[in-house]
């Protein structure tokens, strides 16, 4: 089953009483769900919205925003999510690039008076894409990912391939629709004929909630998510569920440890908006141990490793992480007038910017973004690898290390360190001096009472710095 289309399930009578999505308390069935998107389609047309026209939607997580989505997608509009916690000016930079013929914002999502912005006809060379979902731009100015509806097709496909569908199964989304991750839960769904279960936003009680409550099956956090289900998780709750994806980060083996002793199916991936969420994933199993590393490559993906001058790495060594296949973004969305830039090499090989390696069997170790890599002395210094071995420390709950500018030495290891109640900053700081070697070593910490996160849950390391700059001490028993 291939189509993507909310309208056509409805009139599959074996479909149509189907439970399609479960939000505040009220199930929806397909039918129930086709018809209001049907009813917005008709409003949106009425707007002027078309068969390729780009569409913003500024709108958090809810019913409207879903058969706002569900909408689009009929009518073969290119949805353009913005987070609804940007600022005006971040979303500004976003619909400037875009130049979307529509706006919809808030709650008003078939649009009427100061909620319509037309800016342009945006019909042309990117018709075919179902979304253009723009990078975080932590790192710069954010660019627009061109996703096709054949690449969220073949995500959707290699993801059951790996997790197959049984009956009953429910995907429990509390990651925010305008992000890929978020937005591929719908499209997954919506080609099996399955339940979405929609929560406002996380919420680690509500989500526990929910579990029981509308009977989950699958779900999908980050790290920091997946952490504090763990720790308010006094009935094992999520013991119940048939897989949960980690994603967006790397997880801490600590906690994937103890998810293994708590009966937690916890499947680590690696994924980015490029590629339209997943390109590896552990293999679910049964019985569940937790495995290091971010799994192997989805179906009809390909991962290589190689140094900066494209040549293949050895085992066990460091380089770029390349990938390639069918849920590949056409490029980045270079304007109304121009095609997307194709972003590949001569191969179809695409540029994660990310540095890890390959293990004997096949998984991808993801060592850092490559934006995070961090350079002190002339050495390199990945932040995951230090992050993991400081967590692994008893008192630690999270840590985030990010560099300080030095004259001498390029950059300097600092880290921002969440500890547990009666914790001993000094005893930590001997026992990280114990663990790593000299350049990985944080010569500068501070505690923090919780660490900064992006709209998405994940830690915001480009943002670190900024933010505790004046708390960083030196991280010595003395401090």
């Amino acid at each position: 089953m291939d189509d993507l289309s909310l309208a056509r399930a409805a009139i599959d009578p074996d479909t149509a009483r189907r439970p399609a999505l479960i939000a505040g308390g009220a199930t929806y069935t397909f039918a129930e769900l086709a018809e209001r998107a049907a009813r917005t389609s008709a409003a949106l047309v009425e707007d002027g919205v078309a068969a390729g026209s780009r569409v913003a939607l500024i709108a958090k997580n809810s019913v409207e925003t879903v058969v706002a989505i569900h909408a689009l997608i009929d009518l073969g509009a290119t949805i353009v999510p913005v987070h609804p916690r940007l600022t005006e000016a971040e979303v500004d930079v976003v619909l400037a690039d875009a130049q979307p013929a529509l706006v919809l914002r808030g709650d008003d999502l078939r649009s009427s008076g100061s909620r319509r912005a037309p800016l342009a006809d945006a019909r042309g060379s990117v018709s075919s894409a179902l979304a253009i979902v723009y990078t975080s731009g932590t790192t710069g100015r954010p660019k627009g990912a061109v996703l096709s509806r054949r690449a969220f097709v073949a995500s959707a496909l290699a993801s059951a391939q790996n997790l197959g569908w049984i009956d009953d199964d429910r995907w429990l989304c509390a990651m925010p629709l305008c992000h890929v991750g978020g937005l591929s839960i719908l499209t997954r769904c919506l080609l099996a004929r399955r339940a979405v279960i929609l929560e406002p936003r996380f919420d680690a009680d509500a989500v526990l909630a929910a579990v029981v409550r509308e009977r989950a099956t699958l779900l999908s956090v980050v790290p920091t998510m997946l952490r504090a289900l763990i720790e308010r998780d006094a009935g094992d709750v999520l013991s119940r569920l048939r897989a949960v994806l980690v994603g967006g980060a790397a997880a801490p083996f600590a906690l994937l440890e103890e998810c293994g002793l708590r009966g937690v199916p916890a499947l680590t991936t690696y994924g980015l908006t490029e590629a339209c969420s997943q390109v590896t994933v552990q293999r679910l199993a049964a019985p569940y141990r937790p495995r290091p590393g971010a799994g192997v490559p989805l179906a009809g993906a390909s991962v290589r490793v190689t140094r900066e001058d494209g040549s293949a790495v050895n085992q066990g060594e460091v380089g770029r992480i390349l990938v390639r296949g069918q849920t590949l973004m056409d490029g980045y969305f270079r304007g109304p007038d121009r095609a997307p830039d194709p972003a590949t090499d001569a191969a179809g090989f695409f540029d994660t910017a990310d540095l890890g390696e390959i293990d004997a069997e096949g998984s991808l170790h993801v060592h850092a973004r490559r934006s995070d890599l961090l350079v002190t002395g002339g050495e390199n210094v990945y932040p995951i690898e230090v992050e993991q071995r400081i967590e692994a420390l008893p008192g630690v709950r999270r840590a985030l290390v990010f560099g300080v500018p030095d004259d001498r030495w390029g950059q300097r290891v600092a880290v921002a360190l969440e500890l547990v109640p009666g914790a001993d900053a000094g005893a930590i700081a001997d026992a990280v001096a114990a663990t790593l070697a000299p350049h990985k070593r944080p010569r500068l910490a501070c505690v923090v009472d919780a660490l900064p996160l992006t709209g998405s849950g994940k830690l915001d390391r480009s943002r670190a710095a900024e933010r505790h700059a004046a708390a960083l001490a030196p991280f010595t028993r003395g401090r």
